[in-house]
C-alpha cells in the first residue's frame, strides 16, 4: 500500500509558525539565558513576532481578493477571510496583552518595602510555596516572572489555528495548545498567592472536564460521519447518511466543550473564580482572546459542519442564549467586587454573542465577527484600569464600594473606566451599541425575534450595574483610606490608550471595521 505523503503549504501557514517559533525561542531563552537579560529579550521576541504575524495576516487577505479562501495541510485548516480576521484580532489583542504582563514598575509609595513591588503582577517563583521562605527570598532578590511570555505566545498560536482548523481534531489539538499555557498563567499571581492557585486548579479540573467532552463529542460524530473534516460532516447530513441520533449526541457534546470556554451558562461557573483570582493581566489577556477564538470555533462548527442539522440545535442554543444573558445579568447586580462583576458582564455579553451565532445568516457570521472584535478591546481595557487601582499596601483594589469617589480624585482614570462601561452597557457612540444593534439586527433577520426582545431587556438591565459603579466613583465620597492609582509605565499606558481610541473609534466611526467584518461573511468550503 502507497501512502501519499502529506503536504504543508508553509506559507498560508506562516502567521501560526511565526507565533509558534516565538514560543519556541521564548522557551530557549528561559532555559539558556541569564536571568537579568531574559525580560528585554522576552518581551522583544513577543512583540516583534505578533507584528510580523499580523502584517502577514494582511498580506494573505490581500492575496485571497474575492477568493472564498483556502485550505492547508491537507484539508485540516481553513485560510479564508473569517479567519484571518480573528487571527488579526487575535494578535492585536494579543500584542496589547503583551504589554500590560510586560509592566514591572516598582512603586515605594504602594508599599514596595513590604514586597508589593509595584505593578508586577507575577510571582517571582511559581514554584515556590505560599508565604515560604523560598518565595521570600526571590521577591526581596527582585527576580522578574518571564515565562509568561512563552506562554502567551503559545496560547496565542493556538487561539490563532482554534477558529481556523477545518477537522475536528486540530480544533481539539489546538483547543489543548491554547488551553493549557492559560491554566498555568492563571497561578502566577504574586499577591493573594492561594487564590490565584485555587483559581487555576478549578480551570484547570473543569476544563479538563469539558475538553473530555469536546472529544467524546469528536469520537460520536466521526462514527456518524465516516470523517472529522467539518464539509465531511455536512455533506454527510446532507445525504442523511448514518444514524442522527449518533450525530444530535455528537453535536451536544462538542457544544459543551465550545461552550465552556465562551463562558456561556450553565457552564460558566468557572468564569468568575478565575477571573478574580488570575492575575490582572492575564484575565484581561484570557477574557478578550479566549472568547475571541471560541466563538470563531463555535461559528466554523455550526456554520460549516452542522447547518443541515439547525432545526434541532437552534432550539437548545436558543435557550442557552436566553439563560446566559438573564443569568449573567441578575448575578452582575449583585456584585461587590469590581473583577467578579466584570466576570458576569461577561457572562452575559456571550448570551449576546450568541443571538449572531444562532442568526445562521452572512449579517449573523459578520455582526459576531465585529462583536468580537469591539468587546475584546474594552474587556482588555477595563481589566488593564483595574490593575493600577491600589491600597495603601499596594495590593489590587477591587472592592466596589473603595472605588467611592475615585473618578473624583483621579479623573482620567475615571472617565476612561466610565468609557469602558458604556461600551458594555450598547450606550450610543460607542463600540458596544453598535456591536449589539448589528447582532440583534441579524438574529432578528435570522427568525429569532423572541431573541432579541430578550437581549434588549437583558441590556436594560445590565445598564444598571455599570452606572451604578460610574455614579460611585464620580458622585460618592470617597472613604478616608481610599484607594489611589499607581502611575503605570508607558507599556500599560499605551495599553489603555489604544484599547479607550479603539472602543471609541469603533463607536463613532464603525464603519471600516464592519467592512472588513462584512468582506469576511463567508467561509471556505
Amino acid at each position: 500500500m502507497n501512502l501519499a505523503p502529506p503536504t504543508v503549504e508553509y506559507g498560508l501557514l506562516s502567521p501560526m509558525l511565526i507565533v509558534l517559533g516565538a514560543a519556541i525561542v521564548g522557551v530557549l531563552v528561559e532555559a539558556f539565558l541569564p536571568r537579568r537579560r531574559r525580560y528585554a529579550v522576552q518581551l522583544t521576541v513577543a512583540l516583534g513576532a505578533q507584528v510580523a504575524a499580523l502584517v502577514t495576516v494582511g498580506k494573505e487577505w490581500l492575496d485571497l481578493g474575492e477568493s472564498a479562501g483556502r485550505t492547508a495541510v491537507m484539508g485540516s485548516v481553513a485560510i479564508d477571510k473569517p479567519a484571518l480576521f480573528l487571527q488579526g484580532t487575535i494578535l492585536v489583542i494579543g500584542v496589547l496583552g503583551t504589554l500590560l504582563m510586560a509592566e514591572r514598575r516598582i512603586a515605594s509609595e504602594v508599599g514596595a518595602e513590604q514586597g508589593a513591588s509595584g505593578l508586577d503582577a507575577f510571582t517571582p517563583q511559581a514554584s515556590a510555596v505560599p508565604g515560604s521562605v523560598a518565595e521570600k527570598l526571590a521577591t526581596k532578590a527582585g527576580i522578574a516572572q518571564t515565562e509568561v511570555f512563552p506562554l502567551t505566545m503559545f496560547a496565542v498560536a493556538g487561539m490563532m489555528l482554534f477558529g481556523a482548523s477545518e477537522d475536528l481534531l486540530t480544533m481539539f489539538i489546538a483547543l489543548e495548545v491554547f488551553s493549557l499555557p492559560l491554566y498555568l498563567m492563571c497561578g502566577l499571581a504574586r499577591h493573594r498567592r492561594l487564590m490565584s492557585q485555587e483559581a487555576a486548579l478549578k480551570y484547570f479540573l473543569l476544563g479538563a472536564f469539558s475538553s473530555a467532552f469536546f472529544l467524546y463529542g469528536i469520537a460520536l460524530l466521526y462514527g456518524y460521519s465516516g470523517g472529522l473534516s467539518l464539509g465531511g460532516i455536512d455533506d454527510a447530513v446532507a445525504r442523511g447518511a448514518g444514524n442522527t441520533t449518533m450525530a444530535l449526541v455528537g453535536v451536544a457534546l462538542l457544544s459543551v466543550g465550545v461552550l465552556f470556554k465562551v463562558g456561556a451558562v450553565p457552564f460558566h461557573s468557572w468564569i468568575p473564580d478565575v477571573y478574580q483570582g488570575a492575575p490582572t493581566p492575564v484575565t484581561a489577556f484570557m477574557a478578550a482572546a479566549t472568547k475571541i477564538a471560541a466563538f470563531g470555533a463555535t461559528l466554523r462548527i455550526f456554520y460549516v459542519a452542522l447547518p443541515g442539522l439547525e432545526d434541532d440545535w437552534r432550539p437548545l442554543m436558543w435557550a442557552i442564549a436566553i439563560l446566559t444573558m438573564v443569568v449573567g445579568t441578575i448575578t452582575a447586580v449583585s456584585q461587590s467586587d469590581v473583577k467578579r462583576m466584570l466576570a458576569y458582564s461577561s457572562v452575559a455579553h456571550a448570551g449576546f454573542i450568541l443571538t449572531g451565532v444562532i442568526a445562521l445568516n452572512e449579517t449573523g457570521l459578520s455582526a459576531t465577527l465585529f462583536y468580537l472584535a469591539a468587546y475584546g478591546f474594552s474587556t482588555l481595557g477595563a481589566f488593564a484600569v483595574v490593575s493600577v487601582v491600589r491600597g495603601a499596601d499596594g495590593l489590587e483594589e477591587t472592592d466596589m464600594s473603595r472605588w467611592a469617589g475615585l473618578g473624583r480624585r483621579h479623573p482620567l482614570v475615571g472617565v476612561v473606566f466610565s468609557l469602558f462601561l458604556l461600551a458594555f452597557a450598547g450606550i450610543p457612540l460607542t463600540s458596544g451599541f453598535v456591536s449589539k444593534f448589528a447582532v440583534f439586527k441579524a438574529a432578528a433577520e435570522g427568525g429569532a425575534t423572541p431573541l432579541v426582545i430578550v437581549g434588549v431587556c437583558a441590556s436594560a438591565v445590565a445598564a444598571y450595574f455599570y452606572v451604578r459603579l460610574i455614579v460611585l466613583m464620580f458622585f460618592t465620597d470617597p472613604p478616608e483610606d481610599a484607594p489611589t492609582v499607581v502611575v503605570p509605565s508607558s507599556l500599560s499606558v499605551a495599553t489603555v490608550t489604544l484599547s479607550a481610541a479603539i472602543t471609541l473609534a469603533l463607536g463613532a466611526l464603525p464603519q471600516p471595521l464592519l467592512d472588513l467584518a462584512n468582506d469576511a461573511s463567508r467561509f471556505v468550503r
